[in-house]
């Protein structure tokens, strides 16, 4: 190995080398493929012979390689990109790990993932912005399954550039048989997942064979180097700058009253002062005044630069809007069909309200049951009720508003979306958007004139909705009835839904799983609220054991006509209860999916009304939820 110098400029004048890198186009890539393909060991590869890394750092990889290396005496380039204790214990890649480099040419951005099939969320999340795969394989083995995965992931999230590296060809002696061999398997393979087939480099990281300089036991390889392919390399950005402009905006700026711009980073397009603009979803129309950076106006903006813009009009614009050009704006939509990534070890719960976010919006949304599942390894569709851990599926997404958007094909920025967990925060779900479902653009919202709170004022009251939960033999149902039959005697007008009366009918269909569970209340949500648009006081007593879904229900209401009544009985008292039985044939195993057995019920954090039914009989109980109601709610007439 020839001795290493890293670039003189750095040390002797740090803003020189800095202004000789500034103009370069950047290009971000991810290494993938199976495990133990070799990918951290490329990258550390790419890294020393671009001479980007310092003579500490060198020494300490020297020092790491004799210590917890893996080649003897040489230095193991891996060491540079796995920096986790358990990844150098293991030899393996856990987390994405991003490193810079820079050429003569070009610089980079390149992502190290994981190859073990339960970190494909770590890989989905480095593929997420990366302009070219480079996909190892192992000389020895060939295509191999998680190979397949991530081809088919790399394909699914829209990476137009795909290199195929065949590592390790020092260890079959370089056979070109192998070589071409695997290279049309992989090709067939891409072939039915309809990704061009990808360029090929028979490689050796760990001896540098043909990654920047051209290798003497490859004399039937007539090709370029791989670094002299991403140098040259066409980079997304240039084809994203010939899409019509749009900026989702970020932030708006004002630091005074006489400055107002709107922040954003542009996905696609080229923006000039001038131009003719229009704001989605509003629709308005303005022309931009300025573009706005620290350094100074801009003639142009293009695709991939943040910017803050200022228009010539006051417009209504907010965080979550997308300026566009006005000739060609973003549609928008609220419900769609959409490839699902499922990232979390829970799985989808089809009708639990998720957040869901996209460059430009922020909007509560529910995931439908999975139109099918693909197994990566046939790319048969597979009939699946959930998706769970790194599964990936097709379903439509129903969102509670439209938002700006673009078919993920046309554009990752305004097609991507993750799902968050409204409990956890938690991410546990990437989506690409294939199309919006055309029906809800032909459904609209009819006008109503006679509104709810006319219904409501005909009836001499206020419309609530009175949502009692707790556990199977608490009471809910007896208080409920009680409390309907004193608001009757009042002269209310209300109605009582009970869980048990509703799965005679409505709910006829569902089981008792959760992702059932879900639905119920979804359903007994919609008609409640149809019930209180009618002016109605309505009472609901349903186990409803899950805070998401009675959170659900609550942001259908306007705010105030919602009250959570918390029937809190400790589980020994309502199994000692056990009037239909039920407590006993789930825990012989009889009933599956019990709640507070063998499934979980979620207590109100801050319930409107607790009633404790071990210190306060059902009367009592009755008498204190109707003074309420009719004590505070009665309007003045």
């Amino acid at each position: 190995m020839t001795a290493y110098r890293p670039d003189a400029l750095i040390a002797s004048d740090i803003d020189a080398y800095l202004a000789r890198h500034q103009d370069k186009s950047l290009l971000r890539f991810l290494t993938c493929g199976s495990v133990d393909d070799g990918k951290s060991t490329l990258i550390g590869r790419l890294l020393y012979d671009s001479r980007t890394i310092f003579d500490d750092q060198l020494a300490a990889l020297e020092a790491d390689s004799k210590r917890v290396g893996t080649q003897g005496a040489n230095i193991d380039f891996a060491l540079l990109v796995d920096g986790l204790a358990a990844e150098r214990e293991q030899g393996i890649t856990i987390d994405v790990a991003y490193r810079f480099f820079s050429t003569d040419r070009r610089k980079f951005i390149v992502a190290d993932t994981p190859g073990h099939e339960q970190y494909t969320r770590n890989m989905v999340t480095g593929a997420s912005t990366a302009d070219l795969a480079v996909i190892l394989i192992d000389a020895r083995k060939g295509v191999l399954t998680q190979t397949r995965r991530h081809g088919y992931l790399v394909n699914l999230l829209g990476i137009r550039h795909v290199v195929l590296a065949m590592n390790k060809m020092d260890l079959i002696g370089w056979d070109r048989t192998a070589y071409d061999a695997i290279v049309a398997d992989f090709a067939a393979f891409a072939a039915t997942i309809g990704m061009a087939p990808p360029r090929a480099f028979p490689i050796s990281g760990l001896g540098g064979d043909n990654i920047a300089a051209r290798s003497d036991a490859t004399p039937w390889y007539d090709g370029p180097t791989l670094l002299e392919h991403l140098e040259t390399v066409e980079v997304d950005r240039e084809r994203a700058a010939a899409q019509p402009f749009a900026m989702p905006v970020q932030w708006v700026n004002r630091p005074n009253l006489d400055f107002r711009g709107f922040a954003g980073t542009v996905t696609g397009g080229i923006v000039r002062p001038g131009d003719a603009v229009r704001i989605v979803p509003s629709g308005t129309t303005s022309r931009v005044a300025r573009i706005v950076t620290l350094d100074g106006d801009l003639d142009e903006a293009v695709a991939g630069q943040s910017v803050t813009l200022t228009l010539a009009d006051e417009v209504d614009c907010s965080r979550g809007s997308v300026i566009a050009a006005a000739d060609s704006p973003p549609e928008v939509a609220d419900q769609f069909e959409a490839t699902i990534v499922w990232m979390d070890e829970a799985p989808l719960l089809p009708g639990r309200a998720y957040w869901l976010k996209t460059a430009a919006s922020t909007v509560s949304a529910t995931v439908r049951p999975p139109e099918h599942a693909v197994d990566v390894n046939t790319l048969a569709h597979l009939s699946v009720k959930t998706l769970g851990l790194n599964d990936i599926g097709v379903a439509h997404v129903h969102l509670d508003r439209g938002i700006p958007f673009a078919p993920y094909a046309e554009n990752r920025d305004l097609g991507g979306f993750i799902l968050i967990d409204k409990l956890t925060n938690a991410t546990v779900a990437a989506g690409m958007i294939a199309r919006p479902l055309r029906r809800a653009q032909n459904v609209h919202w009819q006008a109503i004139e006679i509104t709810r709170e006319a219904h409501a004022t005909q009836k001499g009251q206020k419309a609530r909705l009175l949502w009692f939960t707790g556990l199977s033999g608490s009471g809910k149902s007896t208080i409920a009835n009680l409390v309907e039959k004193k608001l009757h005697a009042f002269g209310r007008h209300s109605f009582l839904l009970d869980g048990d009366n509703i799965r005679h009918g409505l709910n006829r269909d569902l089981g008792f799983s959760d992702a059932d569970r879900i639905e119920n209340i979804r359903r007994v949500g919609e008609v409640a609220k149809l019930m209180t648009d009618a002016g109605l006081i309505v009472l609901t007593a349903f186990i409803s054991p899950f805070r998401a879904e009675r959170d659900m229900v609550r942001a259908l209401l306007p705010e105030g006509e919602f009250l959570e009544i918390f029937i809190d009985t400790p589980l020994s008292v309502a199994e000692a209860r056990d009037v239909k039985g039920l407590y006993a044939k789930a825990r012989a195993g009889e009933i599956a999916h019990f709640t507070g057995i063998s499934s979980p019920y979620e207590a109100p954090e801050a319930p409107d009304v607790r009633i404790d039914t071990t210190r306060i009989s059902p009367e009592d109980a009755a008498e204190l939820i109707v003074d309420r109601v009719v004590g505070m709610w009665s309007p003045v007439i």
